[in-house]
C-alpha cells in the first residue's frame, strides 16, 4: 500500500460515510431506502475488489465505533448486530463479488452489470436471513419487507454507477491515480 492507495481508500470511505446516512424510512419496511448501496457500488467500481473491500470495511468499522454513518445517522455495534445489520455486513460480500467481476472483466459492461446484480443478490440474501432471524419473521416476510420494495431503486443505483463509474475509473487511470497494472491489457478509449 502506498500513500496514493491509502488516500483513495480513505476518500471512498468518506464517500460512503456521506452517502450511507442519507435515507428515507418507508412505512412498509423496517429497512429504510438508503444511498449506502450506491456508495458501495461506486467505491468498488472505482477501486476494484481489494481496495473496495478495505474501504467498505473502514466504513463499517467507523459506524461500529460510534460515528453516525449508517442509515438515518445511526451508529454503534447494536446497529450492526440489529435486525438490519445483515445488510451492512452484506456490503462486504457485495464488494467481494462485484469487485471480482470488475477486476476480471474491466471493460465488459454486461459482465460487470451481472456481477453487480449477483453481489446485490448476495447482500439481499444475507440481509434477509439476518432480518428474519433477528426480527422473528419468516424468510418470505423478511424478503417482502427488506428486499422487494428496494429492487427498483437498487437497479437504478446500479445503472447510475455503470454510467458514472466507468468514466471516473478511466480518468483516474489516465491521470496515474489508479495503478496501471490493475488495468493492464485493457484498451481504454
Amino acid at each position: 500500500m502506498n500513500t496514493k492507495n491509502l488516500a483513495l481508500i480513505g476518500l471512498m470511505s468518506a464517500v460512503l460515510c456521506i452517502l450511507g446516512p442519507m435515507s428515507l424510512p418507508i412505512p412498509i419496511s423496517p429497512v429504510p431506502i438508503s444511498l449506502g448501496m450506491l456508495g458501495v457500488y461506486l467505491t468498488v467500481y472505482i477501486l476494484g475488489m481489494k481496495k473496495g473491500i478495505i474501504s467498505v470495511g473502514i466504513y463499517i468499522l467507523l459506524g461500529m465505533i460510534g460515528l453516525p454513518v449508517f442509515t438515518a445517522f445511526g451508529s454503534g455495534i447494536g446497529k450492526v448486530l440489529g435486525p438490519t445489520g445483515g445488510y451492512l455486513v452484506g456490503y462486504i460480500l457485495m464488494a467481494l463479488i462485484i469487485g471480482f467481476f470488475i477486476d476480471r472483466w474491466k471493460t465488459n459492461q454486461i459482465l460487470i452489470f451481472s456481477g453487480m446484480i449477483l453481489g446485490t443478490a448476495a447482500c439481499y440474501l444475507l440481509g434477509t436471513a439476518w432480518l428474519a432471524k433477528q426480527a422473528g419473521m419468516s424468510f418470505s416476510a423478511a424478503l417482502a419487507a427488506g428486499v422487494i420494495p428496494f429492487i427498483p431503486g437498487d437497479l437504478a443505483k446500479i445503472i447510475i454507477t455503470m454510467l458514472v463509474g466507468a468514466p471516473v475509473r478511466k480518468t483516474l487511470w489516465k491521470a496515474g491515480i489508479l495503478e496501471a497494472h490493475s488495468e493492464q491489457n485493457v484498451q481504454m478509449n
